[in-house]
């Protein structure tokens, strides 16, 4: 099987991400048979298991690069991609390649003839992920939640180490209790063997981690913290405390206050995992090669292009507060703006402080789930006079870079499919 051949199959299968379509038996029994079925590759290996409103995909980054710098032979998954579906599943930072991944597609392929149900879209690609950390012999694999914890189909495995990074606004109807339901399906991953590493500083909550019976809880700010945070050139600098004592002089090339947050806890959980301090020249090393793509990614200087796939209100206000700290902002700001439909528009935008650009372009992502351009710039236009319609985010960018002079800035935000499909044609550009 192709590469092309691959994502099609895949494509016949229900992606609930994109379709919002829920979720009709709460069970993980059909993905524990689909994998039973190929070996149960998932039990081959250690994990790290991470969840949270947001910070998943940057904290799991963090501790890939830690435990690589230690030496470890580790397996990333995270979602969504960016630009290449194999983004996904890496092995010490790196894709895998499209003919294996195209390869383990086909294995599955087979395999379904022979099952009584048809798999899920995320559940068959997580498939394809167990079965090449497996092949890969990891030492351990850094495992991201897709959605919430409980019946997520990546836990199907017993981590050692979970991850919760913090309870917010994000997959939930706003109804009284909200918080406390996230915090249950969140909490789904935890094991009564392992260490729970917590972010989520709200005591009120806390209950629902402790009836988990982990083995041991990690807290943010008791346990771990980042005891200074500051702005550096192109990054933070930072002193991160964990159980095991203070490391001072890091450098961590990540735009935002937050991200600072999420290498303390990443720190924690490299450290519950290897039962041991780390070497202050192994922690430096490691968070020195964190590349995320997609979250506050410069990508141009003259103008000045951001690339934030901030898709949740915590999300947009950890980025209009990065803007706002971390970047002079002398010239025009251009807003790119893309959402999927499920949110509330006004309270994104407001989250964004979008009523301080001086342009918002709308587009959106070429998937069932965008809003379309149109509706966002009915809201837009409550706060901004200059608002425009690009559906193809291609052409939003270019119309950014027409309108863009010396010293203005461009950030592109709000979903991160429109970010992926922004960089992409940004590269075409160049």
């Amino acid at each position: 099987m192709l590469i092309d051949e691959a994502l099609d199959y895949l494509d016949l299968h229900i992606n609930r991400r994109l379709t919002l379509e829920k979720i009709d038996q709460l069970s993980l029994g059909e993905m524990e048979l689909l994998l039973e079925v190929i070996g149960n590759p998932q039990q081959d290996f250690p994990t790290i298991h991470i969840t949270g409103t947001n910070g998943k995909g940057s904290t799991a980054a963090m501790i890939t690069e830690l435990l690589s710098a230690l030496g470890l032979t580790v397996g990333t998954y995270t979602s969504p991609h960016v630009s290449s579906i194999t983004e996904r599943i890496l092995i010490n930072g790196e894709p895998i390649h499209e003919e294996e991944f195209a390869e383990n597609v086909g294995v599955l392929s087979l395999v379904e003839s022979h099952l009584d149900f048809s798999p899920s879209w995320f559940e068959l690609v997580t498939a394809v992920a167990f079965r090449s950390f497996a092949d890969a012999a990891v030492d351990v694999a850094v495992i991201e939640v897709g959605m919430l914890g409980r019946f997520d189909a990546t836990n199907v495995s017993h981590p050692a180490v979970s991850v919760i990074t913090n309870i917010g606004y994000d997959h939930t109807d706003g109804e009284e209790g909200w918080r406390r339901k996230l915090a249950w399906e969140k909490a789904g991953i935890i094991r009564n063997n392992g260490i729970l590493c917590l972010g989520e500083t709200d005591e009120d909550l806390e209950d629902i981690f402790i009836n988990e019976n982990p083995k041991e809880i990690l807290r943010r700010n008791i346990d771990f913290s980042a005891d200074v945070n500051e702005l550096a050139i192109d990054g933070r600098h930072l002193n991160l405390r964990t159980p095991n004592g203070l490391y001072e002089d890091i450098f961590l090339p990540l735009h935002g206050e937050h991200q600072g947050s999420n290498a303390a806890i990443a720190l924690a959980a490299a450290e519950a995992f290897v039962e041991t301090s780390l070497p202050l020249d192994v922690v430096q090393a490691g968070f020195q090669n964190v590349r995320l793509f997609g979250r506050f990614e410069v990508v141009a200087s003259n103008p000045l292009i951001i690339l934030d796939g901030a898709h949740n209100p915590p999300g947009a206000e950890a980025a209009a507060k990065t803007l706002r700290k971390s970047f002079s902002v002398d010239g025009k700001l251009i807003l790119i703006l893309g959402m999927t439909k499920e949110k509330n528009t006004g309270w994104m935008l407001d989250c964004l402080e979008a009523e301080k650009a001086d342009l918002i372009i709308c587009t959106e992502a070429a998937s069932p789930r965008a809003m379309p351009s149109s509706e966002l710039a009915l809201e837009a236009e409550k706060i901004c006079s200059d608002v425009r319609i690009e559906v193809q985010p291609k052409e939003a960018l270019e119309s950014a870079l027409v309108y863009a002079g010396i010293g203005d800035l461009i950030l592109a935000t709000g979903s991160l499919y429109v970010v992926g499909a922004i960089r992409d044609a940004y590269m075409s550009l160049r």
